[in-house]
């Protein structure tokens, strides 16, 4: 990692106020509680984690399209957090977002054209509808889709294409930084393959940094550089992708990896697996001590009082376990 990352977030928190019912007090849903990590420029960090571990959250605060409650971000060294309405505008020309469902985050009512030329118009580049049209047909066929299709609406393309959509848009402002929320997880797998290969191919076209967000471990590994991996509203471990794979130091992790499937049936036979007790607890009232005691096969006494913090296990490897600690 550089030493002057494009995205830095230290002590992200968003937390949900949870209402009372039936005389109980209110109390705090600890989406996301206490997030740190840096994307360099030109690479993806992946973010794994199983539904409900506050991935997608993470994700969209950084946009400031869920308001964080604590901590910093700050993106080419400008904090995020404290921009006001216009700089704020300024700052999402240099980032944006694929959204899971594409079926979901294109407007039924609006053309293709209008779709991808709508970030255009919002920030006030490429001015005039000859301009933006020329621009909108530029980026359809960036993303392998035919330009005399920007008539169509939404509902007359396949999910594949419907996402090639919404990467185009997200392309409109030559972002440096893109969130990508699971953007694969609702298409066929005949299809995941090619939308992350145009990932790849943007990015060594444009020098894009991706945070890829996704609970597929395999693409995951396919796609990152590093990957982090989430747990309950908190990083439990990062490290450079290979070295996770292959030598991964939090239970968690363990626990996760030993569930992807390995093509060599004899090594698929013989391999451990490892199977979590009970279910994950709620952010509304998460356990004292280490979030993953509670269902960790590796748990001691420590693990109920003492909150662990990420540590160096070894260089560029990262882990939030008393184990090694």
């Amino acid at each position: 990692m550089s030493a002057d990352p494009l995205l830095s977030v230290d002590g992200l928190e968003v937390y949900f106020r949870a209402g009372g019912a039936f005389g109980k007090k209110d109390g705090a849903v600890k989406a996301v509680d206490g997030v740190s990590f840096t994307v360099g420029r030109g690479e993806t960090l992946g973010l794994v984690g199983e539904s409900g571990c506050g991935k997608s959250t993470t994700g969209l605060s950084l946009l400031r399209l869920v308001e964080p409650t604590g901590g910093e971000v700050h993106l080419d060294g400008v904090d995020v957090r404290a921009a006001g309405k216009a700089e704020l505008r300024s700052l999402r020309r240099k980032m944006a977002m694929i959204f899971q469902d594409p079926f979901a985050s294109l407007n039924p009512r609006m053309n293709i054209n209008d779709i991808v030329a709508e970030p255009l118009e919002i920030h006030g580049l490429h001015k005039g509808r000859q301009q933006r049209r020329r621009r909108v047909g530029d980026l359809m066929e960036l993303v392998g889709l035919n330009p005399s299709y920007g008539s169509r609406y939404p509902h007359e393309f396949s999910g594949g294409q419907r996402q090639r959509v919404g990467i185009a848009r997200a392309l409109a402002t030559e972002p440096d930084l893109i969130v990508a929320d699971e953007p694969i997880s609702a298409l066929d797998v005949s299809i995941q393959a090619q939308v992350m290969n145009l990932m790849e191919d943007l990015q060594a076209e444009f020098g894009l940094a991706y945070l890829f967000i996704a609970h597929d471990l395999a693409a995951v590994q396919h796609v990152s550089d590093r990957v982090a991996v989430m747990y309950l509203g908190r990083i439990v471990e990062v490290a450079d992708r290979v070295e996770l794979y292959a030598a991964p130091t939090h239970p968690y992790t363990q626990a996760l990896l030993s569930s992807v499937p390995v093509a060599d049936p004899e090594v698929e036979q013989h391999r451990q697996r490892i199977l979590l007790q009970g279910d994950v607890p709620s952010p509304l009232s998460p356990p004292v001590g280490c979030n993953f005691s509670t269902r960790c096969p590796q748990v001691f006494e420590k693990c109920h009082t003492v909150d662990p913090v990420l540590t160096v296990t070894s260089e560029g490897h990262e882990a939030a376990c008393l184990l090694h600690q």
